[in-house]
């Protein structure tokens, strides 16, 4: 049986996420009362801080799946300044996940996705963005997000990004 564009979206971005809830658990508990501190770390001077690693991997989740199915996707502010405000986002994005209908992704490999940025279009087939560009850009922003607490001295580790094996 064919893997369907469902079972390559919507499930593995859902398991990720609900591993990266579990990062910013095991952050608060590891940091106390300084937690939220840990939310405007870089990797680097150039590159954006945790809050928006975190911001931005639930979009490229919640766009992908959105973008396929031809439904809206809910509209988050990006104004989160806490770890319990980034986890109602996890949430928010894991059950806008849940709502959308396997049947709305399937057969949607040869849907026309088009990005558009100041910079100009990209276009793409359904297929070729979720694998070739909506996934890797997801997993940019949560191995980045791993990065910044592990820099921290939170005590995550492989098992904790792949969310139990």
């Amino acid at each position: 049986m064919a893997t369907e564009l469902y079972d390559l979206t919507v499930p593995l971005f859902s398991k990720r996420l609900e591993a990266l809830s579990a990062l910013l658990d095991k952050a608060r508990d590891h940091a106390g009362q300084d937690a939220d501190a840990l939310l405007e770390h870089r990797l680097i001077a150039d590159m954006h801080p945790l809050t928006r690693q975190v911001q931005m991997a639930a979009d490229s989740a919640k766009l992908c799946v959105a973008r396929l199915s031809g439904r809206d996707a809910p509209v988050m502010e990006d104004t989160e300044t806490t770890i319990d405000q980034l986890q109602a986002r996890i949430r928010a994005t894991l059950d806008y996940l849940a709502s959308v209908p396997r049947e709305s992704v399937d057969g949607q490999e040869d849907r026309e996705v088009v990005l558009t940025f100041p910079s100009g279009e990209m276009r793409f087939i359904g297929r070729d963005y979720a694998i070739g560009f909506a996934q890797p850009n997801f997993y940019f922003h949560l191995t980045t997000a791993y990065a910044l607490l592990r820099a921290r001295g939170v005590p995550i580790g492989k098992r904790d990004f792949f969310g139990g094996m």
